[in-house]
């Protein structure tokens, strides 16, 4: 009896990236690379699974990530509690620690790639979805903050993004969040009645999350409760002016949100979101700000920090969004020679002169799996290469190899295989080339 099998789909919300989206994920990865470098940030890379405590002290207990989204599981093996990450800056604290990466002085450090979270899936928010993490160690005064921004606003410009906005706001220290919050709770005691299951459930443990809420129901609610930049005292204040001094120097606009808090428990002074209006509900594209207290959180020894992330899928959509094909077109990488071969003794010449033109620093596609001449011609001319290479049993006795410019009205040219890397390079790359081999 014949039994129908089931194909395997991806899990809901880990999504493939196939090759076309692929090839302006590397595009978009080689602008961030050469920016970070170019602001003397250095590549670190971590695990994906990390234990379990190291979340749930950086990130607090009473989190949505912490409390809904993790993917936590225990080791069968060992019986430890292992999480795959859910974003990397405790990662990075936790290696700087571990490495005492910190004995060598201030770090400014980078790393990407994917987080997980278990999330409902909708455009722009995957349970699998990637990163790039900026962190910065050791440094205590607001232009590392700034800094960061304005970066932000470089990366912007480089990649020709626009409409994407900076909100900024600051949490102060310790123990002036702990009277805003003192106050907060009584307020919200107050309208109790008014707020939903979410506000009721934060309400003694994690009020200042309530003021992030989008409930619409709430939102009279929270514009009137007490706010915490009242509650700065002068030390907080000036860092902040700081921050605000070195963006206006750099031009960069920005608004004062002063419900801005942040999803995570670690972040203190200085924090900031860029948004769009063009990805719907899921607006935020990079987000971070100051964390002072996560050091010494993850057992170290007090150090300031600062960093940030940005959301890959989000950005490569806006990316896409307002570029469309044509960011896709730039991204699509063209071979510079195409090999056709065709006849009985043709294979290994081919093969040989394919590695040979590798060996010389280009991009070779061999035609591979047979076909007409006329067919491995319409491929070669398919794959956008500028130069096809034609070995057929003549050219194998001769030695040679045909050339034919694949861009250019022009006729082929016969050429001995030993000259064959010089003539491509004379007409790919020859400064007085005019589209004659």
């Amino acid at each position: 009896m014949n039994q129908t099998i089931q194909a395997i789909q991806a899990i809901r919300g880990m999504n493939d990236i196939l090759p076309d989206e692929a090839e302006l994920w590397e595009r978009f990865d080689d602008a961030v690379r050469g920016w970070l470098r170019a602001y003397g940030y250095r590549p670190i890379r971590m695990p994906i699974v990390e234990p379990t405590p190291l979340f749930t002290r950086a990130i607090g207990e009473v989190t949505d990530i912490v409390e809904k989204e993790m993917y936590s599981f225990v080791d069968a093996l060992n019986g430890e509690a292992l999480t795959l990450r859910p974003e990397g800056t405790a990662s990075c604290v936790r290696a700087v620690l571990q490495h005492s990466l910190l004995h060598a002085g201030p770090q400014r450090l980078w790393y990407a790639g994917p987080m997980f979270r278990h999330e409902r899936p909708q455009k722009g928010r995957y349970r699998q979805f990637h990163q790039f993490g900026v962190e910065a160690f050791g440094y205590a005064g607001p232009d590392i903050d700034a800094e960061q921004i304005v970066m932000c606003a470089r990366l912007w410009d480089e990649l020709a993004l626009t409409g994407i906005r900076l909100e900024i706001n600051s949490l102060g220290s310790v123990e002036e969040r702990q009277h805003h919050r003192a106050e907060l709770t009584v307020y919200l005691e107050r309208h109790q009645k008014d707020l939903d299951a979410d506000a009721q459930r934060r309400l003694h443990s994690n009020p200042l999350r309530i003021l992030d809420s989008k409930n619409p129901h709430m939102q009279a609610l929270i514009e009137d409760a007490p706010r915490l930049m009242d509650f700065l005292g002068e030390a907080s204040l000036e860092h902040f002016a700081g921050v605000q001094v070195l963006l206006k120097e750099a031009c960069i606009p920005y608004r004062i949100n002063p419900r801005l808090v942040r999803g995570l428990d670690y972040y203190n002074l200085t924090v900031f979101e860029w948004t769009t209006d063009k990805l719907g509900a899921q607006g935020t594209v990079c987000a971070g700000g100051r964390y002072d207290g996560l050091i010494g959180q993850l057992g170290g020894k007090a150090a300031p920090a600062c960093g940030f992330a940005m959301g890959v899928e989000r950005l490569i959509a806006l990316l896409k969004q307002e570029h469309g094909e044509e960011a896709e077109q730039a991204a699509r990488g063209a071979p510079d020679v195409y090999v056709v071969h065709q006849g009985e003794t043709t294979q290994l010449p081919a093969f040989r002169a394919a590695e040979a033109l590798r060996g010389a620093g280009y991009d070779v596609l061999l035609h591979c799996g047979g076909g007409s001449f006329k067919s491995q011609m319409k491929r070669a001319d398919a794959s956008g290469a500028q130069v096809a290479v034609i070995i057929g049993d003549d050219e194998v006795r001769e030695g040679s190899a045909s050339l034919k410019l694949m861009r250019e009205d022009a006729p082929q040219k016969r050429i001995p295989l030993d000259l064959l890397a010089d003539e491509i390079g004379n007409y790919l790359f020859g400064d007085d080339n005019d589209g004659n081999l």
